[in-house]
């Protein structure tokens, strides 16, 4: 009698842990989508002019190829998004192993296409706050602040987005691996 309880108690629990994950991926890859395409939409929209010694100076996302590759890269990323979203719904995510495996190379692909994004804009915004005076580059960002500051907002963005895809690439690789091991079994 207990070893049937057990059994009913262990596989109620199974189902509970393959529900929490369920909801887990499609907030994460909902929230990933929404981050990134923020992040493009403020990006795209990034333009400032002032007037500078006399001079009117502007700036926008297009005159810096990193940040045309950062909007590109979050841009792609949330469409993979929304297709994995739908993917994730018609699929319903049997317990086939080659499912997750499949889930499991699309984040990791969106998640390091992320980080590239996310470098590339780091870098230029580092440019941008402090210059380089080897190289002779003047910092910016004092000159123009609401567009360094959108453009934070949309590194940062990006950034939360990386996050949600690390953990949807832990969560696949772990699923992927326990649907082989009860194959194996």
């Amino acid at each position: 009698m207990n070893t049937v309880e057990e059994a009913k108690n262990t596989e109620m629990i199974a189902v509970k842990v393959e529900k929490f994950t369920r909801a887990a991926q499609i907030s994460l890859r909902f929230l990933a989508m929404a981050a990134t395409l923020a992040a493009s939409c403020i990006v795209l929209t990034s333009k400032e002019t002032v007037l500078i010694y006399g001079i009117t100076a502007d700036v926008k996302y297009s005159y810096s190829p990193s940040y045309k590759f950062f909007a590109a890269a979050n841009l792609i990323a949330c469409v993979f998004s929304a297709i994995s979203l739908l993917l994730f719904y018609i699929m319903g995510l049997t317990s086939k192993s080659i499912n997750y495996f499949f889930f499991f190379l699309h984040d990791l692909v969106v998640m390091t296409l992320l980080m590239a994004g996310c470098s590339a804009a780091t870098a230029m915004g580092y440019l941008g706050k402090y210059g380089n005076k080897y190289a002779g580059w003047m910092p910016i960002c004092g000159y123009f602040d609401k567009y360094c500051d959108r453009i934070t907002i949309a590194v940062t963005l990006s950034y939360v987005a990386f996050f949600f895809y690390f953990i949807l690439t832990v969560i696949s690789v772990s699923k992927s691996k326990s649907s082989i091991t009860q194959v194996i079994k």
